[in-house]
């Protein structure tokens, strides 16, 4: 099949092909009944296939970017949770690759530093919030602050807060809190979607294992990243309960099988196309008088010469 009839097949499908990954209310949301192996409709003989359709998703939000960057009235934030190894570098390397570097930024929120802690949690995050016309993706985010500091109770104590206010609500509170904001964000023009890279143990052990083997690799591990295994039924509990609590229907979670790259990438690409669709984007029309002023230049240029061919 010619790779334009591909395209076209595989945009039309988009919809459908996402909606088992998509939770917008996690009331009845369990984390078992995602496999994290699981290709969808698609077979492993079809890689190559999705590598096509991955090719021209890529060109079309680059098309899309390009739409939302001129019409300057929203803004998209893409957030990025998993655990270590579960692919979220390569997936937004991968996935937007395409995308012009002007109307796109990447933050990386590791370790918080004093100034930070000092600050409410969410203070560090707001502070990246894209502007309209760009997209902003957060390689971990706030919710590390119901992930790792609820698995760490340690961290907690670090944040220096009113013991008061350290009850045994305080996760629920920051559910709360993180609803709320998401909620203020897409009020004010700022779709958010969010993305868990679902990563099995069984997976992470072998990636883990090549990073050791692969001298090219080893700089992306420490035994800080073995020794969280110790925790991951913590982590799944955790994960599991912050998608039954933060998933909306204006901020979803996407829970995106991960150990298949070729297919965490084609999810992850057919999710950020639909977001932008929903935009209804287009580029911005000019007025008559902008009209005029154009038709002034070309008149202008025409009188000074005839203009120099193309040149690729």
């Amino acid at each position: 099949m010619p790779k334009n009839s591909l395209a076209k097949r595989a945009r039309k499908r988009i919809p459908s092909f996402i909606a088992p990954y998509r939770i917008d209310r996690g009331k009845k949301f369990r984390l078992k009944d995602v496999d994290p192996s699981d290709t969808g409709p698609l077979e492993s003989e079809q890689k190559q296939e999705s590598r096509d359709v991955l090719q021209h998703g890529v060109a079309e939000l680059s098309r899309l970017q390009e739409m939302l960057y001129a019409q300057d009235r929203w803004g998209l934030l893409l957030i990025f949770q998993a655990m270590d190894a579960a692919g979220k570098d390569g997936t937004i390397k991968h996935v937007l690759s395409g995308v012009n570097p002007q109307g796109c930024e990447v933050r990386s929120f590791k370790q918080p530093s004093t100034e930070e802690l000092d600050h409410d949690f969410l203070w560090r995050a707001c502070r990246a919030i894209p502007e309209r016309g760009r997209i902003g993706i957060f390689n971990r985010s706030y919710y590390e602050e119901v992930l790792v500091v609820r698995t760490h109770p340690e961290l907690l104590a670090r944040q220096h807060m009113p013991s008061s206010l350290v009850t045994r609500d305080i996760w629920k509170e920051r559910f709360d809190d993180i609803n709320a904001y998401e909620r203020y964000l897409t009020r004010n023009g700022i779709a958010i979607r969010k993305f868990f890279l679902h990563v099995s143990k069984k997976e992470q052990k072998r990636r883990f294992l090549e990073r050791i083997d692969d001298p090219n690799k080893n700089w992306k591990f420490s035994m800080a990243d073995a020794r969280e295994r110790d925790r991951w039924n913590d982590y799944m509990a955790a994960y599991e309960d912050m998608i039954r609590h933060t998933a909306t229907p204006h901020a979803p979670w996407f829970v995106v099988p991960a150990d298949n790259k070729w297919f965490t990438r084609l999810v992850v690409a057919a999710a950020v196309i639909d977001a932008l669709d929903e935009m209804d984007l287009s580029f911005p029309k000019v007025d008559a008088a902008k009209r005029r002023e154009l038709r002034s230049v070309r008149a202008l240029l025409e009188k000074n010469g005839k203009a120099p061919k193309r040149t690729r």
